[in-house]
């Protein structure tokens, strides 16, 4: 079977899916790589090395397609909606798929690939097992995000990190809260920690007070009543409006408190919640930083401009997306290494093993045969459950 990869089209996209190192790993499972000339350039991968690993290189995107058995994309249709529309008519009927779709959140873009027949695995629905670890590609790229974020508004702020002791006297260190402790967010705690900053955290999940402690931050607890406040995959639950709007009382004083503030609170499938108001905004000094890792999603904060850089009341509010795509070497090496273990557990002895067989393949699957065949993503389409033959 021939493993496709094609350059990444979305605009200022550099990932890449495969590196030149998984080339032999895929070949020990029976799966050949063809490859796009000049897709790994912009993240440091350049053809010569592919080619030293035994791939083969193709001139041109349709060739990819036209000759692979699977495509592997980092942004597929659905998570590129910019142009991520014009791959459709390359697909056929019987081909896999596997990227990242955006599947609960783009929910018709999924039944776009769905109608072209190809078989699609979304790696955003990677259950969080332990035998799913190696292949949680949403939990790397978060990751990256989390680092780059603090580099991001270390250079922003107008006010060094650490503390120091200088012949003009000693330096205070700059205080950061981190909003949204899970992958991004503890990244981001521990990277702002080296960096000498003096970290708060706070997450609606009691149980992540341990981890953020471990790192070194202070976590802040508010005077709320929460039930079930994360779901069986460990991720955040939507909260009704009264607990968001009391949440935003408590967390103004804090936010008031810190000189940058890095929020990652996300709800998979939802748009994000607002947690930061402009009277929060407001409330902090000039020359804050906010940085909103939402924003894709909405945004955290109220006045956060998607894709963009805005200045409201002194305080710099950072709307930047796609935060992981700006380490391209690194985020495409821990995503080949995600995909690479997926394949090799999804094809054994040169077949694709049914979704049946395996819940990794089955949550993972969003749709086959002409349909959207997940239960998630049909619920989000309106769609009645499939029965079972």
């Amino acid at each position: 079977m021939i493993v496709g990869v094609p350059k990444e089209i979305y605009p200022g996209e550099r990932r890449v899916a495969l590196t030149p190192a998984v080339v032999p790993m895929l070949a020990k499972a029976g799966l050949e790589v063809a490859i796009e000339g000049g897709a790994g350039i912009d993240a440091g991968y350049p053809d010569a090395q592919y080619q030293e690993k035994g791939a083969k290189l193709l001139a041109d995107r349709a060739a990819v397609f036209a000759q692979s058995d699977i495509i592997v994309q980092v942004l597929c249709n659905g998570a590129n909606d910019k142009n991520g529309a014009s791959d459709l008519a390359l697909m056929r009927r019987g081909q896999l798929l596997i990227g990242f779709m955006r599947p609960l959140a783009a929910a018709e873009a999924i039944q776009e690939i769905a109608r072209t027949g190809v078989t699609a695995f979304s790696v955003e629905l990677m259950p969080r097992t332990t035998r799913a670890q190696s292949m949680d590609a949403l939990s790397s790229m978060a990751s990256i995000a989390g680092y780059k974020a603090v580099l991001i508004v270390a250079s922003t702020l107008p006010r060094m990190f650490p503390m120091m002791t200088t012949a003009a006297g000693t330096i205070t260190p700059s205080r950061v809260l981190v909003i949204g402790a899970g992958v991004a967010g503890l990244q981001a705690i521990a990277t702002a920690r080296r960096l000498g900053s003096v970290i708060s955290a706070y997450d609606v999940r009691p149980a992540v007070k341990e981890q953020v402690q471990s790192l070194g931050a202070r976590f802040i607890e508010l005077a709320l009543e929460t039930q079930d406040a994360q779901d069986a995959r460990g991720y955040a639950k939507a909260q009704d409006e009264a607990f968001y709007a009391k949440q935003r009382e408590l967390l103004g004083k804090v936010v008031a408190e810190n000189d940058a503030v890095i929020t990652t609170a996300v709800v998979p499938g939802k748009k994000a919640p607002v947690l930061l108001t402009a009277e929060m905004v407001k409330g902090m000094a000039p020359g804050s930083v906010i940085l909103d890792l939402a924003a894709e999603r909405g945004g955290n904060c109220e006045l956060t401009h998607p894709e963009e850089t805005y200045v409201a009341h002194g305080v710099t509010i950072i709307g930047q997306i796609n935060l992981a795509g700006g380490v391209p070497y690194h985020a495409s090496q821990m995503y080949a290494r995600n995909l690479t273990a997926f394949l090799q557990n999804l094809v054994k002895d040169g077949k694709v093993r049914p979704a049946e067989s395996d819940d990794i393949i089955r949550d993972t699957l969003i749709a086959q045969g002409g349909e959207v065949v997940n239960g998630r993503v049909r619920e989000a389409l309106g769609l009645p459950a499939l029965v079972a033959s």
